[in-house]
């Protein structure tokens, strides 16, 4: 631990105090939403032998006949955490806890096992309002500090927020204690009943975290309990970063087809790899209960099934919303799809263009896609090949206006001619014999919105195809308000193993892997 310095900075700590202002704030007040019910632990998981809910908080007690091995903690399900402001109340009696945040799973040590930041708790009031590392490293920052971490993941202290034992006095024994912790960007912040108690600045860059999980700890040692009530999360704008917020739909064919849960996860992971200005983060199987998702998006990706079964079709108001706030909307595949009408028209205006039923048509087929628009989703995207359902014939905007086409190919004659039917042709279709069509477009709101639409994405095998996937991987970046690098969104083609990671149904006995694995090194050799 850095030498504590010992002369108090009184002006840092008004500084800290102006920095981040304390709301009053109650569930529905200025964004902050609760995130416990104070009746049930829905949403939250961990041994039941340990957690329950008592007084109308969260309770989590050990006891001497059956003392626990490891730090067992309370996962919060709802979904990760990046800038944010958390406020709750707590009470502690006898022992060591701690609220985690941006934190991780750690399943190799054990199950409800989690390392990461923490704002310390502690009965005998030494820890308390401390910055501590679970399972990372350490002690970070004493109560009353002011610090930095820098490379050598060491925290130096660069001055105080107040004396160490003063600040021990605004902490309530065994009583109700409100913990406000506020991250934002590489900046931690932990206040207990209006007084900041640490201030932290992550600039290791090796290990600090930008997102991840909430949980509430039970610590080995004595017999203990502790409790939390009044939970409320607010998000806030990123620093320096945009936000993307994918929708994975559920799986809904067999293996390696539609698979939305992995593909998202795949491309919001090669996203925060490789995009320094993004933060992506994945909901699966449909549209996220978490009631503050959306709250600091500033973009929306859905991959899923789609027609009456999109997951937005119920969430048409609150969509509309978000765009009239400046988020912008992409969608990938079957989720293009959405029916005629109030659904329809809010499509066209969201993202330029729709699949219409009775109007347009999903075949498989071998797209040549040859040349390409100028626009900054196609940048470093080479002529390709692949087969796929592409749907094509879209309904699109009035003129085409404010849409560019991103991907157009001439379909094979036999995929228009198949009968009339809601998804399989048309006499509009096959009038168009020899004629291109548009499979991928971006679209310019009047508002100064952005919208995508990608009808490729039924074979999941596909995004190994380097093209293919950095043509998605550009348009998520540009909807989301970045500058498309000059050569597109790098990424290194993923092996069988990574696309196979994730995966909602088990590998069928009659796979034929060599032939996937043929095509991926096909691809990798251009």
């Amino acid at each position: 631990m850095s030498p504590r310095i010992l002369v108090l900075n009184v002006l840092c700590g008004l500084a800290v105090l102006s920095a981040f202002p304390a709301p009053a704030a109650t569930a529905g007040d200025d964004g902050f939403k609760p995130i416990f019910d104070g009746k049930t632990l829905a949403g939250w998981d961990g041994d039941p032998d340990l957690w329950r809910v008592e007084d109308e908080a969260i309770t989590g007690q050990t006891t001497a006949d059956k003392p626990i091995k490891l730090n067992t903690f309370l996962i919060w399900r709802g979904g990760l955490v990046d800038d944010f402001e958390l406020r709750l109340e707590f009470r502690i009696f006898g022992g060591n806890s701690g609220i985690q945040y941006r934190s991780f799973e750690m399943p190799q040590v054990g199950k409800w096992v989690v390392g990461g930041y923490q704002a310390d708790v502690d009965a005998a009031n030494e820890w308390t309002g401390a910055h501590y590392a679970e399972r990372d490293r350490g002690i970070i920052a004493p109560r009353g500090d002011k610090v930095v971490i820098g490379a050598d993941h060491k925290p130096k202290v660069t001055g105080q927020v107040g004396d160490r034992a003063k600040l021990g006095e605004r902490v309530k024994k065994e009583d109700w204690n409100v913990y406000r912790i506020v991250a934002r960007g590489n900046r931690l912040i932990h206040e207990i009943n209006g007084q900041v108690m640490s201030d932290t600045t992550d600039e290791d860059k090796e290990m600090r975290r930008f997102s991840g999980i909430v949980a509430l700890q039970l610590h080995v040692g004595p017999p203990m309990k502790v409790q939390f009530r009044k939970i409320l999360l607010k998000r806030l704008p990123l620093e320096g970063r945009k936000k993307v917020v994918f929708v994975a739909g559920p799986s809904s064919h067999g293996y390696g087809e539609h698979e939305h849960n992995a593909g998202c996860a795949l491309l919001a992971k090669l996203l925060n790899e490789n995009m320094p200005g993004i933060l992506a983060t994945v909901y699966h199987n449909g549209w996220p209960k978490e009631p503050t998702a959306f709250d600091n998006a500033n973009a929306v990706v859905i991959y899923s099934d789609g027609g009456g079964g999109q997951p937005i079709i119920p969430h048409l108001k609150e969509v509309q919303t978000l765009t009239e706030k400046g988020v912008n909307l992409a969608c990938l595949h079957y989720a293009v799809e959405v029916p005629k009408g109030e659904a329809g028209d809010r499509f066209l205006k969201w993202i330029g263009g729709y699949f219409e039923g009775f109007w347009s048509v999903n075949p498989f087929w071998t797209a040549e896609y040859k040349e390409f628009s100028r626009h900054p989703v196609t940048r470093g995207v080479r002529p390709f090949a692949i087969d796929d359902e592409w749907y094509y014939h879209m309904r699109f905007a009035g003129d085409m206006k404010d849409v560019t086409p991103i991907l157009t190919a001439v379909p094979p004659d036999a995929t228009r001619e198949r009968p009339d039917g809601f998804h399989s042709g048309n006499q509009h279709v096959r009038a168009r014999k020899g004629m291109p069509e548009h499979t991928a477009w971006a679209f310019e709101r009047p508002d100064g919105g952005r919208g995508f639409g990608f009808t490729g994405g039924h074979i999941h095998w596909n995004w190994a195809n380097d093209d293919y996937r950095k043509i998605v991987l550009n348009a998520v970046a540009w909807v989301a308000g970045l500058e498309v690098p000059a050569d597109g969104v790098p990424s290194k083609t993923p092996t069988f193993e990574q696309l196979e990671a994730g995966l909602d149904k088990p590998q069928p006995k009659d796979f034929d892997r060599n032939s996937i694995s043929k095509l991926l090194d096909r691809w990798r050799s251009r």
